[in-house]
């Protein structure tokens, strides 16, 4: 059988959502640029029925009467509870972290030692405030998130439908709700039918139908069908008291962050059986006990990391808005460490790989029906409303070429629906009644007649990339017949193929899924360097997690279908991301490590996803990793440094007291120590770094071998320098205290440097908050051990001396460092 090829302008659109809702953005300037007349919704109806005409739409409201009203009842928001701040003040030191610092002052104040009581007092009060501090800076990000992330609703405004923010939304506003909206007031369904999921309002997952003169909740997901209605309610008088949002406030615990956690465990493990042999120590050599105490309890302190819900807040705050700089909008906080760690990308197809710009390219009729009656059903079968790109392409090639497919004598329209994959249109004309279905061609292929042609044809068509849709029709009480083959041209993104290679060389192995055909996915997949491994959909739900590896391209996949792809994903050990526009998508992007709804996906696509497009295809998913392990890095600079001065402090200050029966360090002097190291970690959220190669993934055992043999050289320069400073230079006890502090505060600022860069110390150059954070310690910290502030006075040359001992020793141990990096894979 032959193809007839038929030439079609091109079509420059940039809708992607072939499944089921516009872009919102664009919708919006598609809107402001030109009034649409007020489409009218059809309910779906039983295959065979075509009910009568929907009753009218509500008229809406004038610009002037809106604002009126607005300005009269306020935005259609609910405002937040805030708690009282004197009560936010109070949280931050009710936490185990402050309850270890605020016994420790009860008791330096029992035992009357009100200079160690006052210094602790300052170091819990400054990370209390600083914590504060950045929690408000997070709360502005996700401020300035949700504005970036409104959600929008088409509303009709001086007799034409627009797009606006939905907290400017009025009661007696006619609104107009399509499959993957949400619902952005209480409104009286006026035309149409539509399914609502209510579960976060009411906890039930069934759907509920709505149709005439019900009521749709705020916040309720449209799931299926279209509706226009009449706002009855808005703001804190809907019934629930909630209106929608798409960035959530809910704080969870990342993995990066339980890791850590789980490492700062074990270093209390390690601490409190130090404590522990000091105290038995203590004992067997008749040490006072008051005066030991007070120093193992510091000492334990001293391995607890204050700063850690601070330096987290604002690493993600700023991770947030450079991700936001850059087009990615973050939904949660959280997840921008996910995203560090993620090795398999399930990408869409379509308007994600490809540029969606559809135009017909060819078609293929099956006698009896010729070209003009195969674009025609189709035309029946497709809405200009709806601005699905295949829609407008079918009905702009019939407008061009004189073909008749006016839907004023279409009764009934039933919209794509991503669980049939086919779109409905029941038509009466001339006396006759006429059932047109267009879609997925195996799906239509199945409610029609048999023909034994259509596979091949499909193959044929679908070779070029193309794809391809079938149409069927009959009399509306009769079996369909397959009318023909239509084939459009979707060709791939300029830069696909160059955003599969770049993810590929950053680790990310890409898997391609798709609703369309196998030989249309194996032809763009091939084209995009992916790979022309095929698997069906079929198999997915059986799919042996092992052989994934085996599969580039998922053809003729489902929406229920992904969330089974990403959980066979996740069996296997991937940390996996997802692509998805629809609100068929939602389950899958909660389920994948990394939910990425693309530019135009539907505001319940939003929500579910952790990341958020805002520029069409995937370069934005590039800076969104890179921005991700930068973060990474960052703690695991935090992670490295804190095992290391855990370790080397605990060690040393254990074996100071055991080697000589006193006090190598004061208890004032630890606290002061705790102080310093405290100001220049938070500083390490600031750090310049660069991304990681390739995912990135926490190996405690490694972590702590890695730090535990950096610590163990450090421990010998300090050792060192106390017994040199002691035996040899015959410092006074007071005097070595001192050096024994200057020399701990100058060794952690200089094992920052040490371990911020996997490479030797000079192939990155510091952040200026980091730089600048180091000098002022160094500063202060030296004038306060020449002038004897809180301590007793050594000379200039001193430090002098040791702050070149040590940069020559940090200088060698770089080299180390490199090769024990290298050995350990940090």
């Amino acid at each position: 059988m032959g193809l007839e090829k038929i030439g079609a302008p091109q079509l420059h659109l940039t809708n992607r959502d072939r499944y089921i809702s516009r872009s919102l953005r664009q919708r919006l300037e598609y809107d402001r640029s030109v009034s649409a007349p007020a489409p009218q919704p059809a309910a779906p109806v039983p295959s065979g029925s075509i009910p009568a005409s929907p009753r009218s739409a509500p008229p809406g409201l004038t610009t002037a009467e809106a604002r009126r009203r607005l300005q009269d009842s306020g935005r259609n928001a609910i405002p937040e509870p805030g708690s009282h701040p004197i009560l936010r003040i109070a949280g931050k030191f009710w936490a185990p972290v402050p309850w270890m610092l605020e016994a420790t002052v009860v008791l330096e104040l029992v035992l009357h030692k009100r200079a160690e009581a006052l210094i602790l007092a300052i170091l819990l009060l400054f990370n209390g405030f600083l914590s504060l501090l950045q929690e408000r800076k997070a709360a502005n990000a996700l401020a300035l998130l949700r504005k970036s992330l409104p959600v929008r609703a088409r509303v009709m405004r001086d007799g034409a439908w627009q797009i606006i923010d939905s907290q400017e939304i009025v009661v007696g506003d006619a609104i107009y709700l399509r499959m993957g909206d949400i619902v952005p007031a209480d409104a009286r369904i006026a035309t149409g039918q539509i399914s609502v999921d209510q579960s976060t309002l009411t906890g039930e997952s069934q759907a509920v139908d709505l149709e005439h003169g019900q009521t749709a909740n705020a916040g309720a997901t449209v799931v299926r069908g279209e509706a226009s209605a009449e706002v009855i309610a808005a703001g804190a008088h809907t019934s629930f008291g909630k209106t929608a949002e798409l960035v959530s406030t809910a704080r969870t615990v990342s993995h990066l962050q339980a890791t850590i956690f789980r490492i700062v465990k074990y270093l209390g493990v390690l601490d409190f059986a130090l404590v522990a042999a000091l105290l038995v120590f203590a004992h067997a050599t008749r040490l006072p006990l008051g005066e030991m105490l007070p120093f193992a309890l510091i000492l334990l302190v001293a391995s607890v990391p204050a700063a850690l819900p601070a330096t987290f807040t604002l690493a993600t705050a700023l991770g947030s808005m450079e991700l936001t700089h850059a087009g990615v909008l973050v939904t949660r906080l959280s997840a921008i460490e996910e995203a560090a760690a993620m090795d398999l990308l399930l990408s869409d197809k379509t308007g994600t790989l490809t540029e969606n710009r559809l135009a017909v390219k060819r078609t293929l009729a099956y006698p009896p029906s010729s070209i003009a009656d195969l674009m025609r059903f189709a035309g029946y079968a497709s809405d200009s409303g709806n601005q699905d790109p295949i829609d407008v392409a079918i009905l702009r090639f019939c407008a061009e070429n004189g073909i008749d497919a006016s839907a004023e004598t279409r009764t009934r329209f039933l919209p794509f629906d991503p669980a049939s994959k086919v779109s409905e249109a029941f038509v009466g004309k001339g006396g006759e009644a006429f059932h047109a279905v267009k879609g997925y061609p195996a799906s239509v292929a199945a409610r029609a007649l048999p023909n034994p042609d259509w596979e091949a044809d499909l193959r044929t068509l679908a070779g070029p990339g193309y794809r391809v849709i079938a149409v069927a029709c009959g009399p509306a009480d009769q079996a369909l017949g397959l009318t023909g083959l239509i084939a459009f041209e979707d060709p791939p993104r300029a830069d696909s193929r160059q955003l599969v290679h770049r993810l590929q060389d950053l680790g990310v192995r890409v898997v391609m899924i798709t609703g369309d055909s196998s030989a249309t996915a194996v032809s763009v997949a091939r084209t995009m360097g992916i790979g022309t491994r095929l698997c069906q959909a079929a198999g997915i739900r059986s799919l042996d997690p092992g052989k994934l590896a085996d599969c580039d391209i998922f053809a003729g996949v489902y929406p229920e279908d992904k969330v089974a792809l990403v959980r066979a994903a996740q069996a296997q050990g991937h940390v996996c991301g997802m692509t998805g526009d629809g609100v068929n998508d939602a389950p899958a992007l909660k389920q994948a490590e990394t939910g990425i709804a693309v530019a135009n996906a539907t505001d319940v696509a939003k929500a579910a996803a952790s990341l958020v497009l805002t520029t069409p295809g995937l370069g934005d998913i590039v800076a969104a990793i890179e921005s991700s392990r930068r973060i990474y890095q960052r703690m695991l600079t935090y992670t490295l440094n804190k095992i290391i001065k855990t370790i080397e402090i605990g060690v040393f200050l254990t074996l100071g007291v055991m080697l000589t029966r006193s006090f190598v360090i004061t208890p004032l002097l630890i606290v002061l120590l705790l102080f310093t190291n405290d100001f220049v970690t938070m500083s390490i959220a600031t750090d310049r770094v660069s991304a990681s190669p390739r995912p990135d993934r926490w190996d405690i055992r490694t972590l702590m071998l890695t730090a535990g043999s950096l610590a163990s050289l450090l421990l010998v320069f300090s050792l060192s320098v106390f017994f040199l400073a002691r035996n040899v230079l015959h410092f006074p006890l007071a005097q070595l205290q001192t050096l024994v502090f200057v020399m701990l505060v100058f060794s952690g600022q200089g094992a920052v440097y040490l371990v911020r860069e996997r490479h030797h110390f000079w192939h990155s150059r510091p952040s200026r908050f980091l730089l600048l954070s180091t000098a002022a310690d160094i500063t202060a910290v030296s004038a306060m051990a020449i002038r004897g502030v809180l301590m007793a006075p050594v000379p200039a040359w001193s430090l002098l001396a040791l702050l070149a001992a040590l940069a020559a020793f940090l200088l060698a141990l770089d080299t180390v460092k490199v090769k024990i990096f290298s050995r350990f894979r940090i």
